[in-house]
């Protein structure tokens, strides 16, 4: 249905697609993308959590978790460490390379928003931020958080983006980062060189 204000569904669509683009662009050096990205920020912002209270907050199926840890494992951002309460447990913690990871990726996933928004005044951001917030209200218990980013569709070709031509992203990538056009190292590899 289309009001005096537009298509609201194409609008939103169109919206979450040049999130998810801006998004994935971000955090191309992590492995899994948007995904590993959500997983670091769940570690780094809490205390240490089992991988199995991580997959449930998350809404990921448990197997997907393990791999997703075993990625970031592997690049050196996180780790599993014995519980001290039950040594049977394992907690997945951030390393130091991963708390400094998540500081800058936080930064480009903020100006990777601020991009989006930019067609917004800084005050009408905030309001719009409001109003998604009380309209979405917090994820359920177990909601896959990620499949909403990953299976909205991306906006149409000819949909211009505020600041120009959008990202071109790959959904289907996995953990392998792209060359950086603006010469910036990967992040992964300075994390495990680190």
């Amino acid at each position: 249905m289309t009001t005096s204000g537009g298509d609201l569904g194409w609008q939103l669509g169109t919206l979450l697609g040049r999130w998810r683009a801006a998004v994935e662009h971000a955090v191309a050096d992590v492995p899994s993308g948007p995904r590993g990205w959500h997983v670091l920020a769940a570690v780094v912002d809490g205390a240490p959590p089992t991988q199995a209270a991580l997959a449930a907050r998350l809404g990921i199926d448990r197997t997907v978790m393990t791999y997703l840890v075993d990625k970031l494992v592997g690049c050196g951002l996180v780790e599993r460490r014995p519980d001290p309460a039950d040594r049977r447990v394992r907690r997945i913690a951030p390393t130091d390379a991963g708390r400094a990871a998540h500081t800058d990726l936080a930064a480009r996933v903020t100006a990777a928003e601020d991009d989006v928004l930019a067609g917004l005044e800084p005050a009408e951001r905030t309001v719009l931020r409001g109003l998604l917030t009380r309209l979405t209200g917090a994820p359920a218990h177990g909601e896959d958080v990620c499949r909403v980013v990953r299976e909205a569709p991306a906006p149409p070709a000819d949909v211009p983006h505020a600041d120009g031509p959008q990202v071109d992203a790959d959904p289907a990538r996995t953990d392998s980062a792209p060359p950086r056009p603006d010469g910036r190292p990967a992040l992964v590899a300075r994390a495990v060189d680190a």
